[in-house]
């Protein structure tokens, strides 16, 4: 089992326990994170935007230019930003932090 922790937007700390081969979305969700995954995972819209802590960020694979197209409609985007619904979840990220952003933006909705 892999810890992941995440940190919500007032800074308060959820660690939950994941299988490796999951994606990073659905460990969230399972864990009461607001990430609304709208799309189910099909990179069509950006609402299960994380920001990566700086020192695990290059210890994931580069985002896909679709990825890249994603993340330039999410709220509040930084350089360490990703979808969760892109992140496959490898023994190598046991500890992984990641923070959940304050806003998001369903671009599906109007």
């Amino acid at each position: 089992m892999l810890n992941i922790v995440f940190v919500n937007a007032d800074g308060s700390k959820v660690t939950a326990q994941a299988e490796p081969g999951k994606r990073l979305l659905e460990v969230a969700q399972a864990a009461g994170m607001p990430l609304e995954g709208t799309c189910e995972g099909q990179m069509a819209c950006s609402t299960c935007h994380v920001i990566v802590a700086a020192d695990w960020f290059d210890r994931l694979p580069p985002a896909s230019m679709d990825e890249e197209d994603m993340l330039d409609l999410a709220a509040g985007v930084c350089r360490t930003s990703r979808l969760s619904c892109q992140i496959a979840l490898t023994p190598d990220l046991d500890g992984l932090e990641v923070r959940i952003p304050g806003v998001s933006r369903d671009m599906q909705i109007g």
